[in-house]
């Protein structure tokens, strides 16, 4: 069960949110807390932005576990974004490669998927085949989340939408694809669960889904902090307040990071929250 975190706002140092808290995206990758396994050691990645240089994304991925890759450590300290996503593998689809690291890079987009399709081989290949060429030659590795993404791609091409979509169209999209994967399931007489704790970003906006097909045995939990101001306490560790500044900071979390209870919002099963770049969140029924 892979845990992640997503970060928006005013520009800040990564390290600040990813590796300091108590209950830091680092220290989830042999301590998580609120998963069943509470390792995640089979990789992890780190995708970031920089709109002044770059449209899309940097992306630092690697096989190694995230507490013990000191390149991870350098450069989540000097490195400064107002928009970052990062994640801890535990593998399930798909063997321990750079390939199948989350978060996945699609032009300007990051995506990154805690959860998994049960018996995903078995619809592998009718999956394929409602994918358009761009989308298929993309997948490179063999997770799930990769085809799901692909998928994604297909139909947001298919809608004609922009690179800023508004919300409700961009979370069209998200229902679509699930229910397009619900569709070939049926078709093949497959009844197990699939899950999809689900964060995309163009690093403008962010929209996270917590979604199951079985929503009454969900137990994948994901949380949001909005509207806060993130500090570092006089000990290092990450603090909030109430965001003070024009655009602030809103964070997804798949655990809470930090002790600031008043602050973490769990999302509701089969539902998905929408974060604006002026810090507005909307939630939406999936």
């Amino acid at each position: 069960m892979c845990r992640f975190v997503a970060y928006l706002g005013s520009p800040i140092r990564i390290d600040e949110v990813l590796i300091k808290p108590s209950n830091s995206l680092v220290n989830q990758s042999h301590h998580a807390l609120e998963s069943e396994m509470t390792v995640n050691g089979d990789g992890f990645g780190l995708g970031w932005y920089n709109k002044e240089i770059k449209e899309e994304p940097g992306l630092y991925v690697s096989i190694f576990p995230a507490w013990n890759d000191r390149n991870l450590l350098s450069i989540a300290s000097i490195t400064k974004t107002n928009c970052f996503l990062s994640h801890i593998r535990a593998a399930t689809v798909g063997g321990v490669s750079l390939d199948n690291c989350h978060p996945f890079r699609y032009n300007e987009y990051l995506m990154m998927h805690n959860g998994g399709i049960e018996e995903f081989d078995r619809i592998k290949l009718d999956m394929i085949h409602l994918l358009d060429e761009a989308s298929f030659l993309w997948i490179k590795g063999q997770s799930d989340t990769q085809y799901i993404f692909a998928l994604f791609m297909t139909i947001v091409r298919k809608m004609e939408m922009d690179l800023d979509p508004s919300p409700s169209k961009l979370v069209d999209c998200f229902k679509m694809t699930f229910s397009e994967i619900e569709k070939l399931k049926l078709a093949k007489g497959i009844h197990s669960v699939s899950n999809y704790n689900i964060v995309l970003s163009n690093g403008k906006s962010m929209v996270a889904t917590r979604y199951s097909s079985q929503p009454e045995i969900d137990n994948r939990t994901l949380y949001f902090a909005e509207n806060v101001s993130c500090r570092l306490n006089p000990e290092g560790d990450l603090k909030f307040e109430k965001g003070k500044l024009e655009r602030s900071a809103a964070l997804i979390s798949s655990e809470k990071l930090t002790d600031d209870e008043v602050f973490w919002k769990e999302i509701p099963v089969n539902h998905a929250i929408y974060i604006e770049r002026d810090m507005d969140v909307s939630l939406f029924p999936l």
